[in-house]
């Protein structure tokens, strides 16, 4: 049983990591970077969507814009290239000004005859985020210390669910007062925003490395994949987290079903929402401390395991266990997520680390997507209740080979120092 003083001296041992990253100039100007942009990105995700059904009725369309916004991740790895062929602040800085610029364009967008506008953005929007994340991942390895980089990933879990938590709210009023065009000015503002505390970042970045004449774009873009591949501790850790997302898209189809088990109307889902993101911010508080301490494979494992049980759970007809259950599941999901992407920033050299990061995050994010299809179909034609008991079954069997014996260090640093033209990874 934890006594009074012990879990006194871990709130206290996680507010001093905090403290130390928020301390750390880079680490804070990134932070910062992420809150502002992150809070126009959610408004405006929210806003997108609802502005099409305003303008059609449709709701197949305005369920395309969450399909535009993700669809440029299916490339991640040859869009990722980018990251390692140019130096990552000026690429950081040009990208969220070149957001900004775009996002002016919608002011145009004011029937449906102009909504290629729109969804022209959208996938613009998304493809630059995806160059965008790469590049934040690669200079963050090389600017923050390494020892704080656990520490820095959980903070900005815990900002950009913060951001979830309002922006949608703030996006929705501003909408619903003065129209979509207000909130794409909204979001250009964030984005420059963040282009100037981007430009504040004191790094020093080498020369990106020349590929041979002989290489092309192909196999540069291939050169990530069979690093991670090819690397013992972090190929189980992405394809755990990749598995994870696949259950999760799986489940969140789930929702309204849930909702309507317990004889809600679907407005309930939002204070589903609202608990889960609550569950997140929290763990992204205790991230660096607990990566400390259980290392990134249990920590992966252990947040697997309570998704499972928190999904399990899910099927009981009772306000109070939902609402716990999608509170654990925004404390659980994460935590594979986060171990991931520490150990790739980690163990991956500097000149792969953005092709590196870029495939990882295919791999995490992608199956969402085909999980939120594939969920749609078996909710039409399973009862929810025992789709969440084997839903939830399934993830646990998933967390044993995370939870397996880790390789060592030196293991895993011989099999990343290989040549990545090595490995297979088919």
């Amino acid at each position: 049983m934890t006594t009074q003083p012990e879990r006194t001296t871990r709130t206290a041992r996680t507010t001093w990591a905090a403290g130390r990253v928020l301390r750390d100039r880079n680490a804070s100007l990134y932070l910062g970077g992420v809150v502002v942009s992150g809070f126009g990105t959610s408004a405006m995700g929210l806003v997108s969507g609802i502005w099409v059904k305003d303008l059609t009725g449709s709701d197949g369309l305005a369920a395309l814009c969450v399909f535009a916004l993700w669809a440029p991740t299916l490339i991640g790895p040859a869009l990722g290239t980018l990251a390692d062929r140019t130096r990552r602040r000026p690429l950081l800085v040009w990208t969220n000004l070149g957001l900004a610029v775009l996002l002016l364009s919608l002011l145009a967008v004011d029937s449906a005859g102009t909504l290629w506008i729109l969804f022209a953005v959208l996938l613009l929007y998304g493809a630059a985020g995806v160059v965008h994340d790469a590049a934040e991942s690669a200079l963050v390895a090389q600017a923050v210390d390494t020892r704080l980089l656990g520490d820095f990933n959980g903070l900005r879990m815990t900002a950009n669910e913060g951001m979830k938590l309002l922006a949608p709210l703030a996006g929705a009023g501003l909408y619903a007062a003065y129209g979509g065009a207000r909130v794409a000015l909204l979001d250009a503002f964030t984005f420059a925003l963040a282009a100037g505390l981007y430009t504040l970042l004191r790094v020093r970045e080498p020369e990106p490395l020349a590929s041979p004449a002989r290489e092309n774009w192909r196999t540069r873009t291939a050169e990530g994949a069979r690093y991670l591949w090819s690397h013992a501790a972090l190929r189980p850790l992405v394809l755990a987290g990749g598995t994870t997302m696949l259950f999760a898209g799986v489940n969140g189809a789930t929702i309204y079903a849930v909702a309507e088990g317990l004889g809600h109307s679907p407005a309930y889902v939002g204070l589903l929402y609202v608990a889960q993101g609550a569950g997140s911010v929290a763990v992204g508080l205790a991230a660096g401390p607990l990566l400390r301490r259980l290392g990134e494979r249990r920590f992966a494992g252990y947040g697997i395991a309570l998704t499972a049980v928190a999904v399990t759970v899910r099927a009981l007809p009772y306000d109070v266990v939902v609402l716990a259950s999608a509170a654990l599941v925004g404390v659980g999901l994460p935590c594979v997520l986060i171990a991931a992407l520490t150990a790739v920033q980690r163990d991956t050299p500097d000149a792969l680390l953005g092709r590196t990061t870029a495939t990882a995050n295919t791999l995490l994010f992608a199956p969402s997507a085909v999980g939120l299809a594939l969920g749609a179909g078996l909710v039409e034609l399973v009862p929810y209740q025992p789709m969440l008991v084997a839903l939830g079954l399934t993830r646990l069997v998933t967390a044993v080979p995370v939870l397996r014996r880790q390789p060592s260090r030196s293991s895993a640093r011989a099999t990343s120092d290989r040549s990545s033209s090595d490995a297979n990874p088919a």
